[in-house]
């Protein structure tokens, strides 16, 4: 550690995951033994660590991928991560307070947002073995965490607080932006995105429009001014399903869907296809499925010659590569991008953080975030559940 760390105490408090099963497994600690920066680390303080729904998912283990009973996470390297006790928590706001060897010690004090990808190799281009902090290495849900430099993206963005630039974290956004890049989404294309209320579907709403494709937003339509708000189209509720191609028909002018981003699968897969085959004349390219998720079920059915035959491609999507999470940073250090925070629970209250967001309401928009109980007054408080969003978010201007 530099010597130009600041003062690190040596224990601290963090939400230990100690085995597959509901939030019982999930025990606050406080004291747990604070990470010391390797060679090419930094220490970096937590301020605000957003909630994603892969945490749920990941300690409940619903990621099978060959026995559809199984209950496991994912080892796409082939080797078991997820060991116990864990730390969670992907998207990582904090400031730098001590760095490992080689690293430049005036990084201390600034505050950045974690890539939260661990990488198997150097490729700029692509990720083909997902890990991530908080799965395979201890994540955010702590008082401090260690990570590489080279991930910990300084964002001095005066305008954003801590627990807004969480917000905006990679778990969500990269996820977002590689299902576009994956189907080479473009200009001027109608880009159908389901689950549009969540952090990655929200996500996709301002990216599509940074980029100039069209998107249509699957939601209630109560939540409908503040999707617009984000840059949907128009949204459109799931409602009755054997009208909902129909439906989605009727708010385009007829004209076929050109790419879906999809977050829930299930029975919804083949409407989704619906949606960009119903008119084949005049494609400018080929249908596009990108798939991220399975909210709606694990298991779909499909006719494989409808798939062929219409020539849909489909894009499985996992996390995403060290060239769009720089894309990423740079746009939201630019203002492009803006955060959809709904509200901030503090560490010590997890559990009622995964009741609340397992149970959410219609009024449930964006992400949740968790805040060290050290940090809260400062990063938390204002942005507490029963304070509007809105009202917080304009004290912190």
């Amino acid at each position: 550690m530099s010597e130009a760390s600041l003062t690190v105490p040596t224990t601290m408090a963090a939400m230990l995951l100690t085995g597959h099963g509901g939030i019982e497994k999930l025990e606050y600690h406080q004291d747990v033994a604070t990470p010391q920066p390797q060679a090419g680390e930094v220490l970096v303080q937590v301020t605000a660590t957003a909630k994603n729904n892969t945490d749920r998912k990941a300690r409940e283990g619903l990621y099978p991928t060959k026995d559809k009973g199984d209950v496991t996470s994912f080892a796409m390297g082939g080797t078991p991560t997820f060991t116990f006790p864990r730390i969670q928590g992907a998207d990582v706001a904090g400031h730098i307070v001590a760095v490992g060897e080689g690293v430049d010690a005036g990084r201390i004090g600034q505050r950045g947002l974690l890539d939260f990808n661990i990488y198997a190799d150097e490729r700029r281009d692509i990720n083909l073995t997902p890990d991530y902090y908080g799965h395979g290495a201890d994540g955010g849900y702590a008082e401090y965490i260690a990570v590489p430099a080279d991930q910990f993206y300084h964002v001095p963005n005066p305008e954003l607080h801590d627990a807004e630039l969480a917000s905006m974290g990679m778990c969500s956004y990269q996820t977002a932006y590689h299902m576009m890049t994956a189907a080479n989404v473009s200009a001027g294309e109608r880009i159908l995105v389901s689950g549009a209320s969540g952090g990655v579907g929200t996500a996709l709403l301002q990216l599509c429009r940074i980029v100039g494709a069209i998107p249509y937003a699957v939601s209630q339509l109560d939540k409908a001014d503040a999707l617009i708000a984000l840059g949907a189209e128009a949204v459109i509720d799931r409602g009755d399903l054997p009208t909902f191609v129909e439906r989605v028909l009727a708010t385009t002018d007829d004209k076929p869907i050109d790419a879906v981003m999809d977050l829930v699968g299930g029975e919804m897969t083949n409407l989704f296809i619906d949606t960009m085959i119903v008119d084949m004349q005049g494609r400018a390219s080929y249908p596009r499925l990108s798939i991220a998720g399975a909210s709606g079920g694990n298991l779909s059915e499909m006719m494989w010659t409808r798939v062929y035959l219409y020539q849909v491609q489909i894009f499985g999507v996992s996390h995403g590569t060290r060239e769009e999470a720089e894309q990423l940073v740079a746009w939201i250090r630019s203002g492009e991008l803006k955060p959809v925070l709904h509200a901030a629970f503090k560490l010590s209250e997890l559990h009622d953080a995964e009741r609340y967001f397992v149970n959410r309401g219609s009024n449930y928009l964006g992400k949740i975030v968790i805040v060290p109980d050290a940090q809260w007054a400062t990063h938390g408080a204002p942005f507490a559940l029963d304070k509007p969003t809105s009202l917080a978010a304009q004290e912190h201007r």
